[in-house]
C-alpha cells in the first residue's frame, strides 16, 4: 500500500510539473516572444485595394498586425473614415471585399484589421473580448487592449497620410458586433462617431458584479464611464432571421444562454438592459436597436444595411 502511494504521489508531482511547464512556455509563446507579420515599409495608402502592417502597441514591439484598406479614388482628406471588424472567421480581407462596393458608392476610407491568431479556435480573449486579460485571467495593460490597437491605427493612418479627421465609424459583425460593444462600452473615450455592432453572439452587460466578459467585474469600469459610453451613438443591428444557433460559432455556457437562446433574442435582451440601467440612472442614451427583414447571420447583407445608419 505504500508503495502504491508513493507511485501516485510521484505521478501527482511529474503531472504538476508537467502543467507547469506547459504554463510557462504558454505565456512566454503567447504574451512574451513578439508575433505577427513582418512590418511593412511606411507609405501612403494606395487608392483601391491596398494593406500594410504596423506594430500594435505604442509602448513595445512585441505584436504587429496587418490593415487592410480601400480608398476611393475621390476620397479626401476630412472624408468619411470607418473601421470593418471581422468576425470570428478572422477574415478581414473578406470583410473588406464586401465594403468595397459600398465605400465607393459613399466615398468612405475603410479599414479593416487582421486580428490573426493561429488559436482562435479556442481563445476569444485577444480580439471580441477586448485583450483585457491574457489567457491565463490576468490583467493586460489597457495600452495592450484590443480597442486602443484601433486608436493606434487610426493614429499610424492619420500621420502617414497627411489627414486631419477627428473621429471614424466603426462596425463589426457576429465577433466584431461583439467587439465593437465592449469597444463603446469599456472606452468612451476612443474617437468613434458611430458604431454598429451587428449580430453579435452574446454581449458584456453593464452589471458591476458579473463576471467579465459576461458583466463588468474586475474591469474598473465607473458609473461615470458608463454614462459616457450611453451618450456615443450605438446601433444594435440585428438580422431578423439570426435564430439559428447552429450558424457559426455560438456560446451555450449557463450566462450565455440567460441572454437568449438566439443572436437576435440576445441583442434584444442586451438593448432592454441598457436603456432600463439609462433611464433608471435618468442618463442620456444614445443607443437604437433595428432589425434588418429577411437577413440571417450574414456579414455581407449587414453590411449593405449598416451604411444608412451611418450616412444619415
Amino acid at each position: 500500500m505504500n508503495k502504491f502511494f508513493k507511485i501516485l504521489k510521484r505521478v501527482f508531482f511529474v503531472l504538476l510539473f508537467t502543467i507547469l511547464i506547459l504554463g510557462v512556455f504558454g505565456y512566454v509563446y503567447l504574451y512574451v516572444l513578439p508575433k505577427g507579420p513582418e512590418v511593412t515599409e511606411v507609405e501612403k495608402l494606395k487608392t483601391g485595394t491596398d494593406s500594410f502592417v504596423m506594430y500594435a502597441y505604442k509602448t513595445n514591439e512585441r505584436r504587429s498586425i496587418k490593415v487592410w484598406t480601400y480608398k476611393p479614388e475621390n476620397w479626401k482628406n476630412n472624408d468619411r473614415i470607418i473601421f470593418v471588424m471581422h468576425g470570428g472567421g478572422r477574415n478581414a480581407d473578406d470583410y473588406l471585399d464586401a465594403w468595397k462596393n459600398i465605400a465607393e458608392e459613399h466615398n468612405i476610407l475603410v479599414l479593416a484589421p487582421e486580428f490573426a491568431n493561429k488559436f482562435s479556435k479556442y481563445t476569444t480573449n485577444d480580439y471580441q473580448e477586448g485583450n483585457l486579460f491574457t489567457f491565463f485571467g490576468t490583467s493586460n495593460p489597457k495600452e495592450e487592449w484590443a480597442y486602443t490597437v484601433i486608436e493606434n491605427i487610426f493614429d499610424h493612418v492619420k500621420e502617414t497620410n497627411e489627414i486631419t479627421n477627428k473621429n471614424y465609424d466603426l462596425f463589426g459583425h457576429s465577433a466584431g458586433g461583439q467587439f465593437v460593444h465592449r469597444m463603446i462600452l469599456l472606452m468612451p473615450e476612443a474617437r468613434i462617431n458611430k458604431a454598429i455592432a451587428a449580430n453579435a453572439g452574446f454581449y458584456t452587460l453593464p452589471i458591476k458584479d458579473l463576471e467579465y466578459p459576461y458583466g463588468l467585474e474586475k474591469t474598473d469600469i465607473s458609473s461615470n464611464s458608463l454614462q459616457k459610453s450611453f451618450e456615443k451613438e450605438l446601433i444594435v443591428l440585428l438580422g431578423e432571421n439570426d435564430n439559428d444557433p447552429s450558424l457559426g460559432t455560438f456560446r451555450e455556457t449557463e450566462l450565455a444562454m440567460q441572454q437568449g437562446e438566439h443572436r437576435l433574442a440576445r441583442g434584444s435582451y442586451f438593448y432592454k438592459t441598457t436603456f432600463n440601467l439609462a433611464e433608471k440612472k435618468s442618463w442620456d442614451f444614445n443607443w437604437k436597436v433595428d432589425t434588418v427583414k429577411n437577413v440571417g447571420h450574414n456579414y455581407s447583407e449587414m453590411s449593405k444595411q449598416a451604411i444608412k445608419y451611418l450616412v444619415n
